[in-house]
Formats: structure tokens, C-alpha cells, sequence
């Protein structure tokens, strides 16, 4: 029977329903019930049980999944709980079935986001241990100096603990690129903080194989050669969590 069994989060994550993360607050919120009950953080589901979330049931259908590219405009904020902000990404897209995105940029920053409906890919691409790239144009508030370049690629002190080495290049004066493999919380910006420099415009351009190529506000589907290639580079990659090393 134990076989059958699945934590909460990731059943959730799996049928589509939202990214792990986004289930853990929901079920820490009292909105999710199993068989009419709430249950607690970490509690596992079998295939008769019932999920509820705020009253919804929730079934896994077999579907095909939504994978979107989105240029993300300043001010749009990467949250699906509608309820709380009003400049949200599910508002402003408008998508005709539940989404739910892929990590996130600040609301200051623009740029590539991926959305989807398939909870089992997030973790794939999201795990900084499963090293895959993520590329951003930086404008900065004074000229850049190759110190900036070589201590930004090297790693900085952020957050209680170093970044990891990354690719940067500078492109002129104020303007660099950069190419990282995590996604700590505002990572460029608190990186270029402790250099004492101030981010103008952070723009997102790649993630992994897929390139920003729509305008900002609009998204597309990605392409089956897209996903294909997408799917070869995350074949070896793991859903789970690893310890931190210290």
C-alpha cells in the first residue's frame, strides 16, 4: 500500500495543480483538505483518496501540458495567489487554464519566464544543482571595471554563503552579461550591491536552450524542437532537493 502513496505536495505538483513550493503555502494555509479533513505538512496521499483545494476538487487527468515562453514586463510580480497582488503574471496573461510559473523575476526585472501546468518539470529546471544556465543583460549605475567582472565571476558573499562561479562579460561601460546556474533571491542584485554598484534594468534573455523572442507583455508556446532539446538537457537532471553543504 505504501507504494501507492504520495506526499501531498508533489501529488499537487505532479497533476498540475501548482509547484511544490506554491503547495507547501497551501496546505500551511488550511486550503487544501484530504477526504474533508486538513491534514498536515507532509502527510501522503493514496490514489482513493480526495484532494481539495479551497473546496475544488482536484483530479489527475491524463493531459498534455502547457509550456509557455513570456516576456515579462517591469512591474508584473511572479506570484499565482491572486488574491494578494494585483499586478500578478496569471492575471496579466489571462491563460485560459491554470498555469503556474517557473521560478520567478522581481518585480523590477523583465524578461524570459517559463510557464507550465506540469508540476514535474519545475523542480528539474529550478534544482541550482542540476547546473543549468540562466542569462541576463545588467545595466548598472556607474562604469564597470574588470574588478567588478573578475569578483562577480569568481562568486560573492550573499545570504550566507558564496555564489557560485559564474560567466560574465562586459558589453560597455554600464552594461555587462551574466550567465548563472543558481537563482538565489535578487542574486544579481545583492551581487552587484556588495560591489557597491546599483542595478538600472535587469533584463532575463535565455533559460537553458530557449532564446526571448516576443515582445514584452506576449508569450508563445514553445516549439516542439524547442521542447525536445529542453527534455535531452534535463534528462539527467533530479526533481529532489539535495543537502546543503556548508
Amino acid at each position: 500500500m505504501s507504494e501507492n502513496l504520495t506526499r501531498l505536495n508533489k501529488y499537487l505538483s505532479e497533476v498540475g495543480y501548482c509547484s511544490r513550493r506554491a503547495a507547501d503555502k497551501l496546505i500551511d494555509e488550511g486550503r487544501v483538505t484530504i477526504n474533508g479533513k486538513i491534514p498536515e505538512m507532509g502527510t501522503k496521499v493514496s490514489p482513493d483518496d480526495e484532494v481539495h483545494v479551497d473546496g475544488q476538487l482536484i483530479t489527475n487527468s491524463k493531459k498534455s501540458f502547457t509550456y509557455l515562453a513570456f516576456n515579462k514586463p517591469v512591474g508584473i510580480v511572479c506570484t499565482t495567489d491572486t488574491r494578494v497582488e494585483k499586478d500578478n503574471i496569471i492575471d496579466y496573461i489571462n491563460y485560459h487554464k491554470r498555469i503556474f510559473p517557473i521560478g520567478r523575476l522581481d518585480k523590477a526585472s523583465e524578461g524570459l519566464i517559463l510557464l507550465t501546468d506540469d508540476g514535474d518539470i519545475v523542480n528539474k529546471i529550478l534544482r541550482a544543482s542540476n547546473n543549468h544556465e540562466k542569462e541576463y543583460i545588467v545595466t548598472v549605475d556607474k562604469p564597470i571595471s574588470q574588478t567588478f567582472i573578475e569578483r562577480m565571476r569568481n562568486g560573492i558573499p550573499i545570504l550566507d554563503t558564496v555564489t557560485k562561479k559564474c560567466k560574465v562579460k562586459r558589453l560597455d561601460r554600464f552594461t555587462f552579461n551574466i550567465i548563472l546556474t543558481q537563482g538565489l533571491n535578487r542574486q544579481i542584485r545583492r551581487m552587484c550591491e556588495y560591489l557597491n554598484y546599483d542595478v538600472q534594468t535587469l533584463k532575463r534573455v535565455r533559460i537553458m536552450n530557449i532564446k526571448l523572442d516576443t515582445p514584452i507583455g506576449e508569450y508563445r508556446e514553445l516549439s516542439k524542437t524547442e521542447f525536445d532539446e529542453l527534455n535531452s538537457l534535463l534528462i539527467n537532471s533530479t526533481k529532489e532537493f539535495k543537502a546543503k553543504q556548508k
